[in-house]
C-alpha cells in the first residue's frame, strides 16, 4: 500500500490519507488488480483493508487523521460478514472506526444497486465514512446519488484537469457543488496537479483536495513533503521538508 494525503484548506492541514494498492516495484492498482483471479477478488479486497489499517496505525501520528480505503462492492457478498476482518484489524491495531473512510468507485459497473445500498447502510451503522470515488466519469453518476447519499464525493480528475481554463468544467463543478450542498455531502477534488487548478477549485468553494500538486503517494510511508496548508505558497507546490 502507498499513502497519498488529502488536504483540508479550511483547516489548513492534512485531513487524512488514501491507501492505494501498489506493487513492490511501484506498479499501479490497475496492473495489480488485473493479475487477481476472479475467485480471489474477495480475499484480495480483505487483505488490502487489513494491510492499510496496520500500516496506518504505525504511520499516523495524529488521532484525527482519516484513512481512506477503496473497496469493490461486487466482491462483497454479505456486508456484516465481510466487515468482520476489517473490524478485527481495527480493534487489533487500536484504530478508531470513525476515522476509516471506504470509497467505492463509479468506474466499477455495479451488478446490484440494491446490494450496494445495503453495504453503505451497514458501513454507516458501524461508524465508517462513505465516499463515491471518480464522480462524473463512470457508469451511474447522478443516478447513484438519487438512490443513496454517501458522506463525500470525489470529483474525478477528468473534470479537474485544466478546470482553470474550461468554462464547461467550471459550470459542471458548480452544479456538483450545489447538489452536494443540498444533500449535505462533502466534496473532494482529486487529481489536482497545478497551482492554476488548485486556485480555480478553491475559488469555486472546494476545501478538500488530493493530487500530485500536494504530494505523490509514498510506498508504505507518508509523503515527506506534506505540510500544513497555511504554509502552502499561492502559486507553487508544497516544498519538501527534511
Amino acid at each position: 500500500m502507498a499513502f497519498q494525503p488529502i488536504i483540508d484548506t479550511a483547516a489548513g492541514d492534512v485531513w487524512g490519507y488514501e491507501a492505494l494498492v501498489r506493487g513492490a516495484g511501484g506498479e499501479g492498482a490497475g496492473s495489480i488488480l488485473s493479475r487477481v483471479a476472479a475467485d480471489q477478488i474477495y480475499r484480495f479486497d480483505q487483505a488490502c483493508r487489513v494491510k492499510a489499517i496496520e500500516l496506518a496505525a504505525k504511520l499516523f501520528r495524529r488521532s484525527d487523521l482519516r484513512l481512506s480505503i477503496n473497496f469493490m462492492p461486487n466482491a462483497i457478498y454479505e456486508p456484516s460478514a465481510c466487515l468482520r476482518t476489517t473490524l478485527s484489524a481495527a480493534r487489533s491495531n487500536a484504530f478508531p472506526l470513525n476515522a476509516i473512510m471506504f470509497e467505492f468507485t463509479e468506474r466499477e459497473e455495479l451488478a446490484d444497486i440494491a446490494h450496494l445500498e445495503l453495504i453503505i447502510e451497514e458501513y454507516r451503522r458501524v461508524g465508517f465514512i462513505t465516499a463515491l470515488d471518480d464522480f462524473g466519469a463512470g457508469f451511474s453518476g447522478l443516478a447513484l446519488l438519487a438512490n443513496f447519499q454517501p458522506d463525500l464525493i470525489k470529483v474525478d480528475m477528468e473534470l479537474v484537469r485544466d478546470i482553470d481554463s474550461s468554462y464547461a468544467r467550471q459550470s459542471i463543478l458548480a452544479g456538483i457543488l450545489s447538489i452536494a450542498r443540498d444533500l449535505r455531502i462533502a466534496v473532494l477534488a482529486e487529481g489536482v496537479e497545478t497551482a492554476a487548478e488548485f486556485n480555480a477549485l478553491k475559488a469555486a468553494g472546494v476545501t478538500l483536495f488530493q493530487g500530485y500538486y500536494f504530494a505523490k503517494p509514498a510506498f508504505e510511508a507518508l509523503p515527506a513533503n506534506t505540510i500544513a496548508l497555511e504554509l502552502l505558497p499561492e502559486h507553487g507546490p508544497i516544498p519538501a521538508i527534511a
